[in-house]
């Protein structure tokens, strides 16, 4: 099993997540929702929640939003929230334990694209969503986002000739508009829209004081030696130059479809 596909990797990290991935993919899903009506009397369910970046932000326009996660780390972050109108739940995305039509909006901000059986995942997303709902998956473009995307560059840079880290599948699979649509009308949606969307990360260079803690959960990061990730952390600083704060576009794209 890789890191990723592993719940108590995810747990481990929830809090950190929290504080870092959360605010940036934010903006991400204020992205995704805006493409969408959503409102009183919608139901909401996101996939692969997180610590809730969609969730929140969709339960504040007064929709039922039921948030999943293999995680329990992570769903215990959105539990924590304490929102009427959310409820959180440990859930399997590739098997959701959920009724066909259930949710007039389904949402997958950067979570089917980490299963292992993505497709499946497209596959369960169509399935809950009822006739004329939608489906909203986003995924990254390239190699990722933020410091995934900066390390994995540095990384290349640095020691060339090593064999890339393994990815996510599905990241390669749907970094292509046109893939992103085949596959979301193979698993049951139709009429696809796809539109990229970049943010940039702010990297605050004060973080390099304690670079495991911030490149910490990236394999690009674990697969280093010791004087290798002294060389990452000097390379960043150079690129920060004289800023405090490094920003580090990263592009999505944002597929929206109707079952």
């Amino acid at each position: 099993m890789r890191e990723f596909e592993n719940p108590n990797h995810w747990d481990a990290a929830a809090q950190h997540y929290e504080k870092t991935a959360h605010p940036f993919t934010a903006h991400f899903a204020q992205a995704a929702m805006a493409r969408v009506a959503l409102g009183p009397g919608s139901h909401v369910l996101d996939i692969a929640a997180g610590t809730g970046a969609l969730a929140l932000a969709a339960a504040r326009t007064g929709a039922h939003v039921l948030a999943t996660d293999f995680s329990p780390g992570m769903v215990a972050r959105i539990a924590a929230a304490r929102l009427p109108n959310v409820e959180a739940r440990v859930m399997d995305g590739q098997a959701l334990a959920l009724a066909d039509g259930a949710f007039d909006a389904v949402f997958s901000i950067f979570g089917v694209i980490m299963f292992p059986d993505w497709r499946k995942g497209l596959a369960e997303m169509a399935r809950v969503t009822r006739p004329g709902g939608y489906g909203i998956v986003a995924t990254w473009q390239e190699r990722g986002a933020a410091t995934f995307l900066l390390l994995g560059n540095i990384r290349r840079k640095l020691f060339p000739g090593r064999d890339d880290v393994t990815m996510p599948e599905a990241i390669g699979a749907l970094s292509d508009p046109n893939d992103l649509g085949r596959e979301m009308m193979i698993a049951g949606f139709q009429d696809p829209q796809i539109e990229r969307v970049t943010h940039d990360y702010a990297l605050d260079v004060t973080a390099l004081d304690d670079p495991d803690t911030l490149f910490g959960m990236s394999p690009d990061w674990t697969s280093l030696g010791e004087e290798e990730r002294a060389s990452v952390v000097a390379q960043v600083r150079k690129m920060a130059g004289e800023r405090s704060i490094l920003p580090i576009p990263s592009t999505a794209l944002i597929g929206v479809a109707r079952r």
